[in-house]
């Protein structure tokens, strides 16, 4: 279709409207400093049916001011519940970055592809040998000196919009767009608390007003919310990438668990997404390979009401509407066709007519019938 949005490739992945889903797990600090347990998530999202492994990585004194969030006077939002400072939680969950190229390789075993949010400019040098795209995260949707810097390293940009104006968001896609063509615009609600309420936030709709002002980039949702709901309702709305935190046990302490997928509900989020791409077909309406048969035994045809001879010509009372509805029989908008015509050969009570069972040559004796006959099947 001709305004469809632009396929793109990660990794010789092909993301476009017209394929699968493409899901990211993102591991985030579940990894809980831990090398082997970090391996282990790149697994288990393997196989609970994720495409791509996603890290962040970050240094608690490039990403957040110790100062700053301690002169807020109080930790807010989902850092209201954090048992130490904002900065202590950073430091804790920092990924170490001697880790990168076990943890590429871990995902290459698993045939997964591994990404990352980057947050420093040191992170995007270091992790580019290993990664084939990028995720800015919302967070950083007005920092667009660094958008451009990730964007030039000509590899997929995702970007996620969440807690933005769309003027933020036009600002950031300018950015990138200068720079690449390569970009996956993302719909978010960065609310991290996993409250039921947060459904009333999510603004799925507001992929329709991306598709409408950027009709050839390609649509994401980067989401927090429990189920599936969210993630359906994307998809069907032309959104081709899904990001959502990723956990082996979502009881474990720290700052994502709560609130992400775990192996189970990740594998029915992407069966589920499946049976509707599958559902969603292509747009053209069509009587459907699986639907022939009840074409047939559910619409109406015209059939004989009587015994017809040969040489009769056609009336309304000699023909009704009724099921089934054998090829090539008429069908009931074909009425006017058949009134007042001369049948070839007779047709028993019941039998299907066709508009091949009548002479298609009138007599001028006829043409009058005919036309009363026509007269009164636009009534019918």
């Amino acid at each position: 279709m001709s305004n469809a949005p632009d396929p793109l490739r990660i990794a010789g992945r092909r993301l476009a409207l017209d394929e699968p889903t493409y899901f990211i797990a993102d591991i985030a600090a579940n990894h809980d400093g831990d090398l082997d347990r970090a391996k282990a998530l790149i697994w288990a999202a393997k196989s609970a049916g994720a495409d791509c492994a996603k890290f962040q990585h970050f240094k608690a004194e490039r990403i957040v001011s110790d100062h700053g969030f301690k002169a807020l006077g109080a930790q807010l939002g989902h850092q209201a519940s954090w048992d130490r400072p904002v900065f202590d939680v950073y430091r804790a969950y920092e990924l170490n970055r001697a880790w990168n190229e076990e943890l590429a390789s871990t995902a290459r075993a698993a045939g997964i592809h591994f990404m990352t949010t980057p947050y420093d400019e040191e992170a995007v040098a270091e992790l580019d040998p290993f990664v084939p795209a990028w995720k800015i995260g919302s967070g950083d949707i007005t920092w667009t000196e660094f958008i451009r810097k990730v964007a030039g390293t000509g590899k997929p940009l995702l970007l996620a919009t969440g807690a933005s104006h769309l003027a933020d968001v036009d600002r950031a896609v300018r950015a990138a767009l200068a720079v690449s063509r390569q970009l996956v615009l993302m719909q978010c609600n960065t609310n991290y608390t996993g409250a039921l309420e947060n459904f009333r936030h999510i603004n799925l709709n507001v992929l329709k007003t991306y598709a409408a002002r950027y009709p050839r980039v390609l649509l994401g949702l980067s989401d927090h919310s429990p189920g599936h709901a969210t993630v359906l309702g994307a998809v069907a709305l032309g959104a081709r990438v899904v990001e959502k935190h990723f956990t082996d046990d979502n009881t474990r302490v720290g700052p994502d668990h709560g609130f992400a997928m775990n192996p189970r509900t990740w594998h029915e989020m992407v069966l589920r997404t499946r049976e509707l791409e599958a559902a969603l077909g292509d747009g053209i309406k069509r009587v459907e390979a699986n639907e022939m048969q009840t074409a047939v035994l559910q619409q109406r045809c015209l059939r004989a009401r009587r015994d017809l001879p040969a040489g009769t010509v056609l009336t309304m009372d000699d023909l009704e509407p009724l099921r089934p509805a054998p090829p090539g029989a008429a069908r009931p908008y074909e009425l006017g066709s058949l009134l007042g015509r001369r049948l070839r050969e007779g047709r028993a009570f019941g039998e299907a007519l066709s508009l091949d069972d009548v002479d298609p040559v009138i007599g001028d004796e006829l043409i009058a019938a005919e036309r009363a006959a026509v007269e009164r099947a636009a009534a019918y």
